[in-house]
């Protein structure tokens, strides 16, 4: 579906465009770009007829263009500007930047511009605006930037069609190998199939009628359905006996026109005939085709023309028309008379016995038949049923058979059914799927992923109140206090961890099976990888997923986990379809008296393969050594070559699989914090200034982010917050200290200061207190929060004094006393210059390890001979992967 995909890394320097040449839309005016930016506000996409310079910039540009700035006004605001002209300036969108990658998209079809956020194009739309005056000539994409560095990757540049700005339209799509212009000929099909559902199919057909007309001298014979037309007016039917009406002084042409407007919404008759037409309309009370007639005749009257007898007249059942009130093809059918004849069972032709206890629910074939291709083959094709009023479904849930049979009637969903994510739900889904009720089919899985999105969480605020536990989101706790207490007000007993399990493991099982539920399947996947420890040990439901779902997930790169421990215990659970909950520990002890074969039966080949996703590297040597002495090892000969090949990469870091993912951390356990040049904003000192990316810079120290400590005491040249700040020192000296009996000097950064809070009886934060005390025998408040960070990158600055470090170890500590080095420094001559910055990549496996405090420790001294032991740096900053 790609046309073209831009692979590399690309940084654009504030007030520059980058123009790759190949991205361009394939249609002037028509396309998508997508895209994964990072940038801490002023993401610029600008499109135009004509490639820029490298130096262009929108505000300067005198051609047609269009600029969409996503995180402007200080990663606030959406903009959109149409030749230099602001025509969008507007909050709370859902758009904002990140210093970490996060991705859009951005579509124009003819003026109107769609933009959205996720790595799915087309989905998640945030945001539309029409231009009444459209740029249909704009083609190339240029990536800009506003005042600071902004990051492009997997830039990808797609086809638009309008079919692609309803989100609902892709809930059925099924993934072919197949090119792009098949690709577009199934949507166009879909779409044409979505028009022709309906009752048009039983326009004077023989199949389901129960009653005709004999029309004109000729007796012309046309069969319809009796429901069908008293649904429409008032033909005065009876509802007991087949029907024959005799309309002897009217031709063909005028009921072939009224049934036809009846059963499709549109017909086209003679000029000649409208009067006859508008006369059987209202005998029949046909009322909106009686009020079309009048309107064309009345305007040939005040036109003074002349009838026509070869002039057609075309007419389609008014729009404004088209209320609650009517049936959901837009047809002049009252749907309130057709939820009488369901409940009445009047003008019935068919008794269903559904489930186990034989429930009869009397229907309509028409009816069933207009939305069900399974249902017209059943009443049609010769079988049992077709010559029947009788239909038995056995094996069908009675209360989602009835709401689908209402939906059928009404074309709404009932409320029953959409209150959250629960089993009748699914239920409705698989019948839809089932019997092939595609728009129900849609309703459902657009009101699952609509669940679903408010289940994607990336942390909680934990609230105990006795042995219950209810979950906030983190997001609140920066809010405005009365959002919050709004917000824990409304539900307080919404545990929204609790939500998560109970609906993505049901979902998958569900939907696994059915290809047209594939975004669903992807989404559940997703939100089950985001959240893997917390699904995998809230309960074991995830041991019922099929090997693939469960394949997916282990393999998504948004897979987040604590520790490969968790991968390694989810997967023995799985392959054996463990009832409870047990460790790699207990998996251990039931292999000393049984073999692979007799505990993991049919899924031991499935735990051969799923051994090699987990990235052994990143444990602990000692645990390492736990598994190779294991009985695990002894009996799995996978396990024990994983844990082999392990401890060789971390003694000697040496692998036959160089570049192979089981050696490299998972980054999306992390938040990706990337060094892209000295002195950049990019760092997690940076980034804790902002509050992790929610409010503007203020240095870190100042507001207790981060804690920096000196091996000399705080003074005047010792300032802990000049390390973090964006302002050049003249002088900031780390002074020595005797440690064991030698000189130390060293500057230590604390990025994760305690922030697990527990609040006893009365909280002390004002705010949070009065909501808290709403709650009735609240015991106490957690807020927990774990700051941790993986180094691959780190950056230094020379004070201004010469007095340059020549050996130096960077180190890590996930306690503030035993330290781990990152990278030792030997005679290392690179700072040679006051002021300069200099910056080195962290390598090897210790580069796997995450740590809380961070050191530059002196491990000799520097070439200044008056004071050798000062260590003169005045910024740090680190890179890596945080959590």
């Amino acid at each position: 579906m790609m046309e073209k995909k831009q692979k590399k890394f690309l940084t654009v320097a504030p007030f520059e465009c980058a123009w790759p040449n190949d991205l361009r839309f394939r249609e002037a005016g028509r396309g998508c770009v997508a895209f994964d930016a990072f940038a801490h506000n002023d993401v610029t996409v600008v499109f135009r007829e004509q490639i820029g310079s490298q130096h262009y910039h929108y505000k300067r540009d005198n051609c047609p263009h269009y600029t969409v700035i996503i995180g402007s006004h200080r990663n606030k605001r959406l903009k959109i500007e149409v030749d230099g002209k602001t025509v969008v300036d507007a909050a709370g969108v859902g758009l904002c930047c990140s210093s970490a990658f996060q991705s859009y998209w951005i579509s124009i079809y003819d003026g109107l511009i769609s933009i959205g956020k996720g790595r799915y194009p087309f989905q998640n739309l945030c945001f539309q605006w029409r231009d009444s005056n459209p740029n249909c000539t704009v083609q190339y994409i240029g990536l800009s930037s506003w005042d600071k560095h902004v990051g492009y990757r997997n830039v990808n540049v797609l086809p638009a069609t309008p079919n692609h700005l309803s989100l609902w339209k892709h809930v059925d799509f099924v993934e072919h190998d197949f090119g792009e212009d098949d690709l577009e000929q199934e949507l166009e099909d879909g779409i044409a199939n979505y028009e022709s559902w309906g009752l048009g199919k039983f326009l004077e057909n023989w199949e389901l009628s129960d009653m005709f007309f004999i029309v004109g001298k000729e007796e012309r014979v046309v069969p319809a359905h009796k429901l069908v037309l008293e649904a429409c007016g008032d033909f005065c039917l009876s509802s007991s006996v087949e029907e024959v009406v005799h309309l002897s002084d009217i031709s063909y042409s005028v009921l072939h026109a009224l049934l036809q407007y009846i059963y499709t919404g549109h017909t086209q008759i003679l000029e000649s005939d409208l009067c006859s037409l508008k006369s059987l309309s209202l005998q029949y009370k046909v009322m909106s085709l009686v009020r079309q007639c009048e309107e064309i005749l009345e305007q040939n009257m005040s036109n003074k023309q002349l009838i026509d007898s070869t002039q057609l007249v075309d007419i389609f059942y008014p729009s404004w028309l088209q209320c609650s009130k009517t049936f959901p093809y837009g047809l002049p059918i009252d749907r309130e008379r057709l939820e009488r004849f369901l409940s009445t069972g009047e003008y019935s032709d068919l008794d269903l016995y559904v489930g186990v206890h034989d429930i009869v629910l009397r229907s309509h074939k028409v009816i069933l038949g207009s939305w069900s291709t399974p249902f017209t083959k059943m009443f049609t094709n010769g079988m049992r049923e077709s010559v029947s009023s009788v239909v038995c479904l056995k094996d069908v849930p009675l209360e989602a058979f009835k709401i689908m049979l209402e939906f059928m009637y009404s074309g709404e969903l009932n409320k029953e059914a959409t209150e959250g994510i629960n089993t009748l739900l699914l239920q409705l889904l698989l019948l839809a799927d089932e019997f092939g009720v595609t728009l129900l089919h849609q309703e459902c899985c657009k009101i699952l992923l609509e669940c679903l999105s408010e289940v994607i969480l990336d942390g909680v605020l934990l609230l105990e109140e006795g042995s219950r536990t209810f979950s906030i989101m983190p997001s609140l706790v920066d809010e405005e206090e009365d959002t919050l207490e709004k917000s824990l007000g409304r539900d307080c007993d919404t545990n929204y961890w609790s939500l998560l399990q109970d609906s993505v493991c049901p979902i998958l099982q569900v939907i696994s099976s059915i290809p047209s539920c594939k975004l669903i399947e992807e989404t559940c996947e997703r939100i089950f990888s985001m959240h893997f420890d917390y699904c995998t040990t809230a309960s074991i439901d995830f041991v019922m997923l099929d090997e693939s779902s469960f394949s997916n997930i282990l393999q998504h790169t948004d897979l987040t986990v604590t520790s490969e421990e968790r991968v390694l215990n989810a997967i023995f659970l799985w392959c054996l379809q463990s009832r409870e909950l047990n460790g790699w520990e207990a998996v251990n002890e039931l292999m000393v008296n049984s073999t692979p074969e007799m505990l993991f039966g049919e899924r031991l080949k499935s735990l051969n393969e799923f051994l090699h996703l987990v990235r052994f590297p990143l444990l602990s040597p000692d645990m390492l050594n736990k598994f190779e002495r294991s009985s695990l090892s002894q009996q799995i000969p996978t396990f024990d070559h994983m844990v082999k090949e392990a401890l060789r990469f971390l003694e000697f870091e040496v692998t036959d699989f160089q570049g192979s993912q089981r050696f490299q951390h998972r980054k999306s356990s992390f938040k990706e914090l990337l060094y892209i040049c000295d002195g950049d904003s990019n760092g997690v000192l940076y980034f804790a200034g902002t509050s992790y990316g929610k409010h503007q810079w203020v240095n870190p120290v100042l507001s207790k982010r981060v804690i920096i400590t000196a091996s000399s005491p705080i003074s005047r040249c010792t300032d802990p917050k000049v390390l973090v700040s964006r302002n050049f020192q003249g002088t900031s000296v780390a002074g020595p200290q005797m440690e064991g009996g030698r000189k130390a000097s060293w500057w230590m950064v604390d990025i994760g200061p305690d922030h697990q809070v527990r609040f006893i009886g009365h909280c002390t934060i004002s705010w949070l207190s009065r909501v808290v005390l709403k709650m009735k025998h609240l015991t106490h408040l957690i807020f927990d929060e774990s700051m941790q960070l993986m180094c691959n990158y780190y950056t230094l600055r020379q004070d201004g004094s010469r007095a340059f470090i020549r050996r130096w170890n960077l180190q890590g500590s996930l306690d503030g006393k035993s330290w781990t080095n990152l990278r030792v420094h030997e005679n290392d001559q690179t700072i040679c210059k006051p002021g300069q910055f200099a910056s080195w990549p962290i390598t090897g496996s210790n580069a796997l390890l995450p740590f809380r405090f961070f050191r530059v420790l002196m491990a000799g001294p520097t070439t200044d001979d008056t004071n050798p032991w000062n260590c003169c740096i005045c910024f740090l900053e680190l890179y890596g992967y945080f959590r």
